[in-house]
């Protein structure tokens, strides 16, 4: 048998949930226009005692191509992500092929990354160009050949879901995930555009409308078996 106070800690745990919830849903429509950004989804589910409980999952699916024609903007049009390494040497993934060359002519991402094992642009080229399999070459002035300068490099992973997100839009391997492997032969690098989110923005929206209406009736119900509580205890006295 459920008590008052069961039921309104119930109530309680289940609307906790459900603001936890909330909370991936609103962060997948702050990132609608998050390069390659994966959304989250909070899937709920609810025990044999009408407690709910929830698991987050990431949706991997391939965002829309987007046509940006710079040079040093690619999008992955396949599986899998980008190594690239931290100023400390730490090595993580992306899918964000914004990418820039520093100053000491290397290609990096927007906040630094060294994208792959480092594949560092003369200064006097003419053109850069980024082939399907990843290969980078330049024409440099006074040449009429392509010089090979190195290669962007694709690695997949077994278990996608064990992959842990990190700050700046990026994956992290984990014991889950297994260790990334290198594709050797492939055609994912699309040169002169960016993958854009795959958010179903509509959706969230109308995720948020119903979540709104449930945690509502929720409260509401809290509220009154709180009142029926504080009632039961005055008649004792």
């Amino acid at each position: 048998m459920t008590t008052l106070q069961g039921l309104i800690r119930r109530g309680i745990i289940n609307t906790n949930v459900q603001f936890e919830r909330l909370g991936y849903i609103s962060s997948n429509i702050g990132n609608l226009n998050t390069n390659a950004y994966k959304a989250v989804r909070f899937e709920q589910v609810m025990d044999e005692t009408g407690y709910l409980d929830g698991e987050v999952r990431y949706d991997y699916k391939q965002g829309a191509f987007m046509r940006t024609g710079r040079e040093l903007d690619v999008a992955l049009t396949g599986p899998g992500f980008i190594p690239v390494t931290s100023p400390n040497g730490d090595v993580q993934y992306t899918r964000d092929g914004s990418f820039k060359i520093n100053n000491e002519g290397y290609i990096v991402t927007n906040d630094g990354y060294l994208v792959g094992d480092g594949i560092k642009v003369p200064v006097n080229h003419e053109g850069l160009r980024i082939k399907q399999d990843g290969t980078v070459m330049v024409i440099q002035k006074g040449h009429t050949e392509h010089q090979i300068l190195g290669k962007i490099p694709v690695v997949q992973f077994q278990n996608y879901e064990g992959l842990k997100s990190v700050e700046g839009n990026r994956v992290i391997a984990t014991e889950e995930s297994g260790e990334p492997m290198l594709i050797k032969d492939h055609q994912y690098i699309g040169q002169g555009g960016l993958e854009r989110s795959n958010v179903n923005y509509i959706g969230n929206i109308n995720e948020v409308l119903r979540l709104n209406s449930s945690m509502i009736a929720g409260t509401r119900l809290i509220k009154v078996v709180d009142e029926m509580y504080q009632k039961s205890i005055n008649l004792t006295q």
